[in-house]
């Protein structure tokens, strides 16, 4: 993944959605990440930093991408419950045309509760850099999934971490595809 840039077709080319290899430094920060402390801090305190920065650069970077050099898209969902939207930063993998996610939410007890609003809806909005496209959720196949956690894994090594922490439960992956007909509700 790092180091080349894979020209693609669909939602990934359409938001050029892409990353570089990580510095020394960020690699560093990477793997404290990785840590259950800063974890569960990341988990209260990313996405805070993450809308802070997005507005002072006027959407061009988020805290992720600038400290851990990982790009940050911003999935929008409609909250299952509440029938609000809710918008959260995720850390997405390119599968062909479309992208990945997977519902760990750092490794915590909880599963995320995007997770129950695309379960419930299917449909979001992903937004990076500015760029907004509709997009239809479905769960991976489980050879599918196995593969996107492989990509997770070597991407961010927290992700290994995250599998064993959420054992108890069933951590949902996600392959985001671009909606053929437009249309939110």
């Amino acid at each position: 993944m790092w180091g080349r840039t894979v020209l693609m077709v669909g939602l990934v080319s359409e938001m050029a959605y892409s990353s570089r290899e990580p510095t020394a430094v960020q690699r560093w920060l990477i793997g404290l990440a990785s840590t259950r402390v800063m974890s569960a801090f990341n988990r209260r305190m990313l996405p805070r930093a993450d809308r802070l920065v997005l507005r002072l650069t006027r959407g061009k970077a988020t805290a992720t991408s600038l400290i851990s050099g990982l790009p940050t898209f911003w999935l929008t969902t409609t909250g299952a419950r509440s029938g609000r939207e809710r918008t959260v930063p995720l850390l997405g993998f390119p599968r062909g045309d479309d992208l990945a996610v997977i519902g760990t939410g750092f490794g915590q007890r909880e599963t995320p509760g995007w997770v129950h609003n695309l379960e419930a809806r299917g449909e979001a909005v992903v937004s990076y850099l500015g760029i907004e496209i509709e997009v239809r959720a479905r769960l991976a196949r489980p050879a599918e999934a196995e593969m996107i956690w492989d990509q997770a894994r070597r991407v961010y090594p927290g992700y290994a971490n995250y599998a064993t922490w959420a054992r108890h439960r069933t951590v949902r992956v996600f392959m985001l595809e671009k909606a053929v007909s437009g249309g939110r509700d």
